[in-house]
């Protein structure tokens, strides 16, 4: 059992339960907490791969910049004191056991399909070179529309989330 091997299965766990603990929390700064973990552990899965690039924007992107993002609509916006309970009934059984039938069908097919043995080599190239040659060379209009964008729903949050609502 190699160290690559250990740590893919450390980091999936991770992953797995960083999502799960996320759509199972009723609090919304723990929800937040919880999927930044998993971000964090999916740039690890990527490292893992190679890609270290598509890791590191995913730490800056996702870990970094969105989860800030979630925590501030969270500031700027209203919350009751008191937190919603969560109803429990027998859609929780139904939920589960789907989930288990899911895990079966993904499970059985990984392990009936057919897999290469060898990769492709990528340690010889230079990926993050190729992608600032193709992403300022080719795409460097779709680029800054992406973010203009990204700045204008900044600013519309903002203002929808300072939007003060009429007095009665």
């Amino acid at each position: 059992m190699s160290g690559q091997l250990v740590a893919f299965f450390v980091l999936s766990l991770l992953s797995i339960g960083g999502a799960v603990f996320m759509i199972s929390f009723t609090r919304v700064v723990h929800m937040v907490v919880a999927l930044a973990f998993t971000f964090l552990s999916i740039a690890g899965l990527y490292i893992l791969l190679e890609a270290e690039f598509v890791g590191m924007v995913q730490v800056l992107v996702y870990s970094g910049a969105i989860s800030i993002l979630m925590l501030f609509g969270i500031m700027l916006t209203r919350h009751d004191a008191e937190e919603t309970d969560v109803k429990k009934g027998p859609h929780q059984f139904i939920t589960f056991a789907a989930i288990v039938v899911f895990f079966g069908i993904v499970f059985f097919g990984i392990q009936h399909t057919q897999w290469p043995n060898q990769g492709p080599d990528f340690s010889s190239q230079n990926n993050v070179k190729e992608i600032g040659i193709q992403m300022y060379s080719h795409y460097v209009i779709p680029f800054e529309l992406v973010s203009v964008l990204l700045l204008v729903a900044l600013v519309g949050a903002i203002i929808l989330a300072k939007k003060e609502e009429p007095e009665e």
